[in-house]
Parts: structure tokens; C-alpha cells; sequence
């Protein structure tokens, strides 16, 4: 018998960007210099050294999100205890929005993504930062122990 799923992908999204802002890629680019904004690219380590990024963007794993906003969590980074607007992206908009939404239902805020991701960041001729070497995430050592 196979197993029957009650919410799928497509409602999740659809639950995400009814809540989460989208922002597009000109309104990206105008915010991208600014000291109260800090962008988050939550893609894979080798999605960003195979295709780039957005210059200056933060990595953080999307499998690390919830561990690095929480303050209570060995993995906790600073940066997300910064008093600024997170602008979150992934390849095409879909892990943003359901990371964004985590984010906000943690009480990170304010947060945006970016509709259409760094795919439409790319196609609209935007400024693409190469990561030949292998990037880190944003302080990837674990803590050490006690």
C-alpha cells in the first residue's frame, strides 16, 4: 500500500507565498548595497560553485536554516540576530518562499524572497559573482564541544 501524503509540495508553496513577501529582481538589485539588508542564498555548496551568486550574498544551507536563526541552538550564527531585512533566494523561488515562511513562524522579520530565484536574478542580466573555489557557508565549523 503506498503511503499517502495529506499536504503536497504544491499546497506548502502555495501556503508559503500567501504569506511571505516576493520581492522581484529589480527591487533585489536596489536593495543588494544596502547595510540593512542581508541576502541569503540558501542553495546547495555546489549549486553556487557551478553557476554563481549573487554578489555578497550570505550562504546558508537550506538544511541548516532553522539551526543557524535559532539563538538557543549550538549552530546559531550571529547574523541572524541582526536587526535587518533578509532577503532570501534559492534556484527558482521554491525553497525561499518555504524557508522564508519557516523564518517568519520563528519570528525572524522582516523577510523577502526573491520571485523566480537566482535563475531569474541570472536571465534578467544581473550582476553574477563566480565561486570557483570551494565556498563555505557562512562559518560552517560545528561548535565545540563542552
Amino acid at each position: 500500500m503506498a503511503l499517502r501524503i495529506t499536504k503536497g509540495y504544491k499546497q506548502l508553496l502555495a501556503e508559503a507565498e500567501g504569506m511571505v513577501t516576493a520581492i522581484t529582481v529589480d527591487q533585489a538589485r536596489d536593495l543588494l548595497h544596502r547595510d540593512d539588508h542581508v541576502f541569503i542564498d540558501l542553495r546547495d555548496v555546489r549549486e553556487v560553485q557551478r553557476e554563481g551568486g549573487i554578489p555578497g550574498a550570505k550562504l546558508c544551507p537550506r538544511g541548516m536554516l532553522e539551526f543557524w536563526i535559532d539563538p538557543e541552538s549550538p549552530y546559531h550564527k550571529p547574523l541572524f540576530a541582526e536587526d535587518k531585512t533578509f532577503v532570501f533566494f534559492c534556484a527558482a523561488a521554491w525553497r525561499s518562499a518555504l524557508a522564508a515562511r519557516t523564518a517568519i513562524e520563528m519570528g525572524l522579520n522582516p523577510v523577502v524572497h526573491i520571485a523566480g530565484g537566482f535563475t531569474a536574478w541570472r536571465d534578467a542580466g544581473m550582476e553574477v559573482e563566480r565561486r570557483d573555489a570551494k565556498p563555505r557557508p557562512e562559518s560552517a565549523a560545528a561548535p565545540a564541544a563542552s
